[in-house]
């Protein structure tokens, strides 16, 4: 069972806000509509273990000072279960703290739920479309745009660990002018004729190199060369998207959405509603009346659609799919974009709130000898896993946020020390697993009649009150669509541990408490095998 210590003194904050406003305590309050509380965690360990800014946030309305509402929501106030202490704090906050022997027997809790620790069912009845990566495939996946790989699967990990149905998806651009563009570059290529390659490096030549003899003499070379180049980069593109443990559940061709009449029916239904207009020949979505800068062209004057045109198309398929919310993981040049895909959204008869756009971050590499680069221009993905494994590459993406610059550290992600995090995290892993391979039938046996009650060290209560928050950081994580607090908390949960291994001897001659020691460190292996299965990251037995 997971433990919602924070929304239980929400709903406590709340109910003494009620009780005192019926008192007349809080009379000047009315009937309108009140601040929600925050409930966070002190910056000081002395502060508490939560704190609320319910008091300042009514102080304006009730027309009274902080502290004096801090006081009067503390006498109204019935504290859940856990709470032991409540105290109030200048300017007028309420600090919360938790009773050492409820946090003490709260490990058989992390314990029994095993791998469902950090769960919950906030997100449940919610169908939620996640695209992410969708490189055009003229290429290898590189460390820009997969950096969208990373985002998009741990934010559909996490998601779906709030009880929502996630559908992971990849969108193909298989069709259009790029996709030519490619073909007649590795044409070029193999046979050597003159003409405009728009793609060149290593990686073309590499490709134009392999193309079979039979493709090369086919009745039509230059389209034989083309599809299979494009099939072979597709083909590589969806490896290197295994070999990182990122789970893609469809594969949407644009090239289907156009042969099955998709985008003629989207541009169909924004004409219906009234916001599509003919001018110079070519056809446009008014798209100002939803707050973009300009209208947008959906087919040229000659009829051949625009990418404009087949969004629309997607965003029609999506929906029709009967999913709630669609996530759009983008790169850093499609800012662009947002406004008109909110636009045809709405056009379509859709809230445009239900579309959802996170744009990601450069990427850079930093520290080390400089890796191998196909063409100059860019490090792929596979180069990366190869120098550094893909745990560690998983583990350094997503430890910043996606909205900021990356600097990947070449030095220390290879490194193979505590300096290393992802190692530190790793490493606190296998010496739990190690602990309990020593005493497993001990460990096991005895914790439904082990006296955790013993186990109030401070180190030992420090690593608990850690554990009990990864409920927490996956709620936020799910409700900010940011998912970098999921490592730093497995860092946090690994430094507690260490401390609690130095100062606390698990395995001693006084039985009882060993026991509960044991059950302490079986609990700490288990919220670290799950704060890193979220980022997609294994927690190995032994290093």
């Amino acid at each position: 069972m997971n433990i919602d210590v924070r929304g239980a003194l929400r709903r406590a904050v709340l109910d003494a806000r009620t009780a005192a406003a019926r008192a007349g305590d809080l009379a000047r309050l009315g009937e309108g509509v009140l601040p929600e509380p925050a409930i966070d965690r002190p910056s000081r360990p002395e502060f508490g273990d939560y704190a609320t800014n319910a008091a300042l946030q009514l102080a304006p309305l009730a027309r009274s000072a902080p502290m004096a509402i801090a006081e009067i929501l503390a006498r109204h106030l019935v504290l859940p279960d856990g709470v032991a202490e409540i105290a109030v704090e200048r300017p007028g906050y309420l600090n919360f703290r938790l009773d050492p022997i409820w946090v003490a027997a709260q490990v058989t809790n992390i314990i029994e739920a095993g791998e469902s620790w950090g769960h919950s069912t906030g997100g449940a009845n919610e169908r939620i479309n996640v695209e992410f990566i969708s490189a055009n495939p003229t290429g290898p996946l590189h460390i820009g745009n997969g950096r969208g790989g990373f985002v998009g699967d741990d934010l559909a990990a996490v998601l779906e660990a709030t009880g929502a149905d996630v559908t992971r998806e990849y969108y193909v651009n298989d069709f259009g002018g790029q996709i030519a563009e490619f073909g007649q570059s590795v044409y070029l290529a193999r046979t050597g004729e003159s003409g405009d390659a728009g793609y060149r490096g290593e990686y073309i030549a590499a490709l134009a190199a392999a193309v079979p003899d039979d493709v090369v003499a086919s009745f039509d070379p230059a389209e034989a060369i083309g599809a299979w180049a494009w099939n072979r980069v597709y083909a590589d593109i969806r490896a290197t998207i295994a070999r990182l443990g990122i789970r893609m559940d469809v594969y949407r061709s644009e090239r289907e959405l156009h042969e099955a009449g998709e985008v003629t029916e989207g541009i169909a239904r924004l004409e219906a509603a009234g916001h599509v207009y003919v001018d110079e020949g070519a056809t446009w979505f008014r798209s100002t009346t939803f707050g973009d800068d300009k209208d947008r062209v959906l087919l040229r004057s000659d009829g051949r659609p625009t990418y404009f045109a087949a969004d629309v198309a997607y965003l029609l398929d999506k929906f029709a799919r009967g999913f709630d919310r669609l996530i759009y993981i983008l790169g850093p040049d499609h800012h662009g974009t947002l406004a008109r895909w909110k636009g045809a959204a709405a056009g379509l008869g859709f809230d445009p709130e239900r579309v959802e756009f996170i744009i990601y971050q450069h990427v850079r590499l930093a520290g080390g000898a400089a890796m191998s680069k196909r063409g100059g221009t860019f490090v792929t993905l596979d180069e990366l896993v190869d120098e550094v494994g893909a745990d560690a590459t998983r583990f350094f993406f997503a430890l910043r946020s996606a909205t900021q610059h990356l600097d990947f550290d070449l030095d220390l992600a290879r490194r193979q020390s505590q300096d290393n995090p992802v190692y530190s995290v790793q490493y606190a892993h296998a010496r739990c697993a190690s602990i309990l391979r020593q005493t497993e039938a001990v460990a096991l046996q005895t914790i439904g009649t082990t006296d955790l009650a013993r186990l109030l060290h401070p180190s030992e209560q420090t690593l608990i009150r850690t554990l009990l928050r990864l409920p927490e950081v996956v709620t936020d994580a799910a409700a900010r669509r940011e998912t970098h607090d999921l490592p730093r908390y497995a860092m946090e949960v690994a430094g507690a541990f260490s401390a609690f291994y130095r100062d606390c001897r698990v395995l001693g001659d006084d039985a009882d408490l060993s026991r509960a020691r044991l059950a302490v460190v079986d609990a700490t292996r288990q919220v670290l095998a799950n704060a890193l299965a979220l980022v997609g990251v294994g927690a190995p037995d032994s290093m």
